[in-house]
């Protein structure tokens, strides 16, 4: 199995755990769908987004919204509709994911911002189980102009629009791409597609959906 590292960004202000990119990108979701090898689970800070400060809102007036973690993922496009938990890294560096028992549930990655907040927020989930298809079997298929929708734990829902969708060699993850915690507010969703390889890298690639923030609303 190939890795690498990636530098970590300049620290964040103080706000939670900081920010951190995992320490193997390429691993990103490397050989846990299909195979039944888990990476393990780091719980990672889960309840910091419900403790407001005077940074969250300084960023939220800069064109993003407030922390809020997210609890559920709808793509209408490909008719998911999934609950979303925060995953934190694995014990190897790489982005933890769902247990496979919860196939049909999303991870959302809590060492970087939540969705709707300046920067990339990351929603993984996996492509298939021993057992068939999961939530992001049709990840693949969705197109620019297609819409995702993540309802927040403050009752808030922030709309995003797909701008690409590409596969990428997992031992070439564009982590310049996908891991950034300013800016205007974007969302990544990854899962493993490509062709089966099998041995602990499963799939030859990672499938990541590019999207931008448009709108949000509240109750």
């Amino acid at each position: 199995m190939a890795t690498s590292s990636a530098s970590r960004p300049a620290a964040r202000t103080a706000r939670r755990s900081p920010w951190s990119i995992p320490l193997a990108v390429v691993l990103v979701l490397v050989g846990v769908f299909a195979t039944g090898a888990g990476l393990g689970r780091t719980v990672g800070p889960l309840d910091w987004a419900t403790t407001a400060n005077a940074d969250r809102a300084a960023r939220g007036e800069r064109g993003g919204l407030g922390a809020s973690r997210p609890v559920r993922l709808a793509v209408p496009a490909i008719e998911v509709s999934a609950p979303v938990e925060p995953v934190g890294q694995a014990r190897d560096g790489s982005i933890a994911v769902p247990p496979l028992e919860r196939a049909e549930e999303t991870g959302w990655y809590d060492r970087g911002p939540t969705p709707g907040e300046p920067g990339w927020a990351v929603i993984v989930g996996h492509v298939d189980t021993k057992r068939g298809p999961s939530v992001f079997h049709d990840l693949h298929k969705l197109r620019p102009g297609d819409t995702i929708e993540v309802t927040r734990a403050d009752d808030s829902v922030v709309v995003f629009r797909v701008d690409s969708v590409e596969h990428f060699p997992k031992d070439r993850l564009p982590a310049d791409r996908v891991y950034r915690d300013e800016g205007p507010p974007g969302l990544r969703l990854i899962t493993c597609g490509g062709d089966w390889v099998g041995g602990r890298t499963g799939y030859a690639d990672n499938v990541i959906a590019f999207a931008t923030m448009t709108t949000s609303r509240n109750p």
